[in-house]
């Protein structure tokens, strides 16, 4: 085989290093951005957070005033490039020096304020105070032990208690089974009421007991919930009160009597992390017309650091000077990709509110139908682009905050020749079961047709799909005796 040289003419699309971070950049969410904004302070020098300027300013500034923003009078006397080759990495231009410096910075002993608040109350901790305060034997008290480690966070016990007994026998002498259901009735009396339950009959049974005998229709609530739940949840009324011979106005009383019940008496009990959504932009009505603007809170406004910046006209070759005009320069380029994203996040928000201003008006009822490609054609940019954007970003509206893909739809045509939303559909079907008779429930068919007086051609089946996909039940399981 020989060797030989050939020489070959191409063309390949490679990203600079910017253009990869502002790519990275766009597709974060709020919290992402606001560490990466944390760690890009804590690893640069360059880089702080401007106090007399808000981000808000982006909204009527323009890309010139941005880019004067960019480069200070003591930087712009450097000769550092505005742009890398398309051949290069982060590695190669920036050394880990202040990165290994930030880093150590962080295992200071400090107080971690997120480790120090207070924990959150779970059902177990709350059954075991419980157990604390009661006069159990020491036998009792660990029988009580695996009782609890067995209930989940509903209240309900996970394990029968066979199941219990029997892990119990290896660790007890002479234990019997009547001793562990001695226990769990007392288990069974702590707080909140219906609490170790094996099942639903038996936890609305166990509230049931707990009421003063003198509550009106306890009785007849008992008997059914010990003996006829399944009739009640399939709403046989006929048949619920020729059992009970009782009239419809008593039935009605005891199925009120057992509405008041907890299925999930745990749920109560158990805390949970509150998890709160920030708003990327803030829609406003302003003198007639709809204003988008971005969120100030979502990012601090960065500049470059005066102090530092002008150490650099020192014309040496040193090392240190040499390592801030590397972070001067990836400082430049992270302000540049955080204005990049700003001003991206708001020309698609504005693109949408222009076109989705029924929304805002009357509700997802006047949703219009949209796509991804409607919003790059307008804008000029690619589709991906615009997933990144509307991707894990939210839009504070009159009608609460929603994510930037719930404007996004398919559509449905309609009598007169135009197109209807999938999400005013889904609105559409929410209003009709809202307002509809509880007795007698709407079917699939009978909304198909509702829908199709208001010129919007929808199958049965479509139906079906929209009522499930929002976990609204059929209209069997909708019906109400009450």
């Amino acid at each position: 085989m020989k060797q030989s040289l050939h020489l070959k003419l191409g063309q390949q699309l490679a990203m600079t290093p910017q253009l990869q971070q502002a790519i990275r950049l766009l597709q974060m969410s709020t919290l992402d951005l606001q560490q990466e904004i944390q760690q890009a302070l804590e690893s640069n020098m360059m880089l702080e957070i401007n106090e007399d300027e808000s981000i808000g300013e982006l909204n009527t500034r323009d890309k010139k005033a941005e880019n004067t923003d960019l480069v200070t009078s003591e930087g712009s006397q450097t000769d550092i490039p505005d742009e890398l080759p398309v051949d290069s990495s982060w590695d190669d231009i920036y050394d880990n020096t202040f990165e290994a410096n930030s880093s150590s910075s962080n295992n200071d002993d400090g107080n971690d304020y997120e480790v120090l608040r207070s924990k959150s109350s779970t059902l177990l901790d709350h059954l075991l105070w419980q157990l604390e305060l009661t006069s159990f034997s020491e036998r009792d008290h660990a029988i009580a032990m695996s009782i609890i480690d067995s209930i989940n966070d509903d209240g309900y016990l996970i394990s029968s208690p066979k199941d219990i007994f029997e892990g119990l026998l290896s660790q007890l002498d002479d234990l019997e089974l009547d001793e562990v259901m001695a226990v769990l009735h007392g288990v069974q009396n702590f707080d909140p009421a219906g609490v170790a339950a094996i099942d639903l009959a038996d936890c609305l049974h166990i509230q049931l007991q707990q009421l003063p005998e003198s509550t009106p229709y306890r009785h007849e609530a008992l008997i059914i919930v010990s003996e006829h739940l399944d009739m009640l949840a399939s709403h046989e009324q006929t048949k619920l009160m020729r059992k009970l011979d009782i009239t419809e106005r008593q039935l009605d009383g005891v199925v009120a009597l057992i509405r008041t019940l907890d299925p999930k008496p745990g749920a109560q009990i158990q805390d949970s992390d509150s998890e709160y959504v920030v708003p990327d932009v803030y829609v406003i009505k302003q003198n007639g017309q709809w204003q988008v603007n971005l969120n100030p809170d979502i990012a601090p406004k960065l500049r470059i650091n005066p102090f530092y910046s002008a150490m650099i006209k020192r014309a040496d070759n040193s090392q240190d000077n040499t390592c801030m005009k590397d972070h001067l320069q990836e400082a430049k380029w992270f302000i540049k990709s955080l204005h990049s994203r700003n001003d991206t996040l708001l020309r698609v928000a504005r693109s949408i509110i222009e076109k989705q201003t029924g929304f805002l008006e009357h509700g997802s009822i006047a949703m219009r139908p949209m796509v991804l490609r409607d919003i790059a054609e307008e804008l000029k940019l690619h589709e991906s682009t615009i997933s990144r954007v509307t991707t894990q970003k939210f839009m504070h509206t009159p009608n609460g905050i929603v994510e930037f893909k719930y404007f996004f739809s398919s559509h449905v045509s309609t009598d007169g020749g135009g197109e209807c939303s999938s999400t005013a559909i889904r609105a559409f079907i929410k209003e009709l079961i809202g307002n509809e008779n509880p007795s007698r429930p709407l079917s699939d068919n009978k909304m198909a047709d509702l829908l199709k007086e208001k010129g919007i051609n929808v199958a049965r089946r479509t139906i079906a799909k929209y009522r499930e996909a929002m976990f609204i039940p059929p209209s069997n399981e909708r019906k109400r005796i009450l």
